[in-house]
């Protein structure tokens, strides 16, 4: 049994290890800010996310007397993935469909002349990716053990890293073919632009020919 448990300890310490190395990358996938937000104003925060990945967020606005807050969370098109009337405090979560810019705005909407009113303290706590997955949960309906949810947690964090160096490589390879394509087109300018200057000189150089020769100053 001795060196059963041994094993057992080292791949849990293993597996800690890992976790504190991947650490900043989870970090990176989790937004949590607090702003304030001034009465008939409006404030919007932007993310670019990738396709297929569910966003979780939290949000909590101090309310004030008679001031509405909407919450609204929008794609690049416009297309509502979330919307709140009243929104003081909740959670919202969606999945995205493709790589886009999405926008999370706050709206605080006061009736005019009825006095001063202190802005709004905003606090908005937002995941997406591994970080937003409840894995409590998942290891509570899955039955799992802590070390069977930490390589789960490790697995996901290695797909969502193959992800994004795909999707890197693909926008690598975009941009190359552009740069490709521009100087094509750059080369074919500028030979065409040549032809040009060429056939001007051509030409006036002819003209004056004839311009001279008719005033006769030339033979």
């Amino acid at each position: 049994n001795s060196p059963f448990r041994f094993g057992i300890r080292l791949s849990v310490a293993m597996v800690r290890v890992s976790a504190l190395l991947f650490l900043p990358v989870l970090f990176g996938s989790a937004l949590s800010i607090s702003f304030y937000l001034p009465v008939n104003s409006r404030k919007c925060l932007r993310e670019e996310i990738h396709k297929d990945v569910l966003v979780t967020g939290e949000y909590e606005v101090t309310e004030q007397p008679n001031t509405k807050t909407n919450l609204k969370i929008t794609d690049s098109s416009g297309h509502i993935l979330y919307s709140k009337e009243d929104a003081s405090k909740g959670k919202f979560a969606f999945t995205t469909e493709d790589y886009d810019m999405f926008e999370v705005c706050f709206e605080s909407k006061f009736p005019m002349g009825t006095g001063r009113v202190p802005d709004q303290l905003v606090n908005l706590d937002m995941k997406h990716g591994v970080e937003a997955k409840n894995y409590e949960e998942i290891a509570k309906v899955e039955k799992l053990k802590p070390l069977e949810v930490e390589l789960r947690r490790l697995e996901d964090l290695s797909e969502s890293i193959v992800n994004d160096f795909a999707y890197m490589k693909k926008r690598e390879e975009e941009m190359r073919d552009t740069n490709e394509s521009t100087n094509t087109r750059v080369l074919y300018f500028s030979i065409f632009s040549m032809c040009c200057l060429i056939g001007l000189a051509t030409w006036q150089v002819f003209y004056l020919r004839r311009f001279f020769k008719a005033k006769k100053l030339i033979e």
